[in-house]
């Protein structure tokens, strides 16, 4: 059996953006001792993780434990990740020795976990790679289905716009706003021209680049009419803008606020346009996935009939895995703050 593993622990919490090296530097590369395995748990080998921006919350110096919705990580422990793994060692009648299993296995080469908090992955249908469990079929999908359906109450009368469209969450919501739900008008917001492209052939009607110097005369022309539902990945400067496009009793969707991630309190944007919520009576309703794990395995049936159906795109363009060294994950993680990835963002380690 295994009995050492490397590690990456949080060495320092980072007021900007992470840093990689320097006496500031933000992670610590460690190896240190295994627990033995005991029963009802398993030793896991982690082959892929997922990279998620709510990651940067975690380690955020100003966080709240009582406001957090996931404990924190604490400085000297390892960074928190879910990800794929294959069991190499189990005293769980549930697992055995080679099987694929999905779990919160942190930054951590090998993990032993509680049974109980693993989730097998078997083989997805028409060829799928499994990776799509930590994205589209995964909490991603799980996020984007919840907030666009259950929180924003949307309905096929309505026009829907999505920011962070081309990010793991924001293309499920233009899929499942488009073709799940039938909207009659579905607009994308993401950087390049390139992702707006592709944000297109998913079903939006339209896409808008946010740093085409264009992008607010292009977003008043989208919105003609005005919105009744916003989908926010970004926060800042677009959801303030979107508040002057929103329609009469509209909803938002508050998901997340990727633009203040590596921004400290005194950076932050304001938000000038507040009053349009008051002036337009703006539903603005922050939720999160964890709510809605109850309903996870009832969505991914709704998902599955949609793959058969022609309603959801799926396929090697919805992630961007990226082969990394156990040593290149914080880099590797970091790629979800530059605007690198379409999709969602996965290491696999080599």
């Amino acid at each position: 059996m295994v009995k050492t593993t490397q590690q990456w622990h949080l060495a320092s919490k980072p007021t900007d953006l992470p840093e990689l090296s320097g006496p500031n530097q933000t992670f610590k590369l460690v190896t240190t001792d295994l627990p033995a395995l005991e029963t009802d748990q398993v030793l896991v080998k982690a082959l892929y993780l997922s990279n998620d921006p709510a990651q940067r919350g975690w380690i955020s110096p100003d966080a709240d434990p009582e406001r957090l919705y996931v404990p924190p990580v604490k400085v000297g422990t390892v960074m928190h990740a879910r990800g794929l793994a294959e069991v190499v060692d189990s005293q769980s009648e549930r697992f055995k020795k080679g099987d694929t299993v999905l779990g919160s296995v942190g930054w951590s080469e090998y993990a032993v976990l509680n049974a109980k908090d693993v989730q097998p992955a078997p083989d997805l249908p028409g060829g799928l790679s499994k990776t799509h469990y930590l994205g589209a079929l995964g909490l991603t999908g799980i996020t984007a289905y919840y907030g666009i359906k259950v929180v924003a109450e949307t309905q096929a009368s309505d026009t829907v716009v999505v920011s962070g469209a081309a990010g793991a969450t924001g293309m499920m919501v233009v899929q499942i706003a488009k073709k799940m739900l039938g909207c009659k008008r579905v607009i994308g917001i993401a950087g390049t021209d390139a992702k707006c492209k592709w944000v297109e052939s998913l079903g939006a009607d339209i896409c808008l680049n946010y740093k085409s110097s264009a992008f607010k005369d292009d977003l008043v022309r989208a919105t003609e009419g005005f919105v009744d539902v916003y989908f926010d990945n970004v926060g800042g400067e677009i959801l303030d803008l979107m508040f002057t496009r929103m329609a009469r009793h509209s909803r938002i969707a508050a998901c997340g606020a990727i633009s203040a991630y590596n921004a400290n309190s005194d950076r932050r944007a304001g938000l000038k346009n507040w009053f349009e919520v008051i002036s337009m009576r703006i539903q603005v309703r922050g939720f999160i996935v964890l709510d809605y794990l109850s309903k996870m395995s009832e969505v991914l049936k709704e998902f599955r009939a949609a793959l058969q159906e022609g309603k959801l795109k799926i396929d090697e363009q919805s992630e961007h895995v990226v082969e990394a060294s156990f040593k290149e994950i914080p880099k590797t993680w970091l790629m979800l703050f530059d605007g690198s990835n379409t999709g969602k963002l996965v290491t696999s380690l080599r």
